[in-house]
């Protein structure tokens, strides 16, 4: 089995199959590390969108839940927190307000800011998708010994670092 542009697993497929090209595309992925790396990273998402189902939560959410949980945010710091666009945001800010998760409030800096927090029900909500989501990094976790665990991580910083200072540039 090997990775295809979408990070799922793809049958490794013989010279004698009527599908040649996507054996091609298979072993041509197969070369490039960041076939590895997105399908890693895209397993990951899709497990803790698993888990997090079940508690009428998004990974976009949780991730809003779990900035929020560190202190207020503006929808602009939000928005760069969770790497999504400001619209995205706003929208999701409207469907956390609607779950009654978060309560927006004028800033008393800016008038025209409003701040977000996590309401008790929020705070609760976290609490159990976060439980949730360090489960399935636990399990992942526990698929590397600690030396490995140790330099996947600086590994994967390292190829950040790499890519940052490519942009840089």
């Amino acid at each position: 089995m090997v990775l295809g542009y979408t990070g799922r697993t793809m049958p490794r497929t013989d010279s004698n199959t009527t599908n040649r090209a996507e054996a091609r595309i298979a072993d041509a992925l197969s070369e490039r590390l960041g076939t590895y790396i997105k399908g890693a990273e895209q397993a990951l998402m899709a497990e803790k969108a698993r888990v997090l189902k079940p508690l009428g939560l998004t990974v976009p959410q949780y991730a809003a839940l779990h900035a929020l949980s560190i202190g207020p945010l503006s929808g602009a710091q939000l928005a760069r927190a969770c790497s999504v666009t400001p619209q995205s945001i706003t929208s999701m800010l409207a469907t956390l307000e609607g779950k009654e998760l978060i309560v927006r409030t004028q800033s008393d800096l800016h008038a025209q800011v409003l701040v977000t927090e996590l309401t008790a029900s929020g705070r609760k909500m976290f609490a159990r998708a976060d439980s949730a989501a360090r489960a399935v990094e636990r399990d992942l976790s526990a698929t590397f010994d600690q030396d490995e665990e140790r330099m996947l991580r600086a590994l994967l910083q390292r190829a950040i670092d790499s890519l940052k200072g490519r942009a840089a540039t």
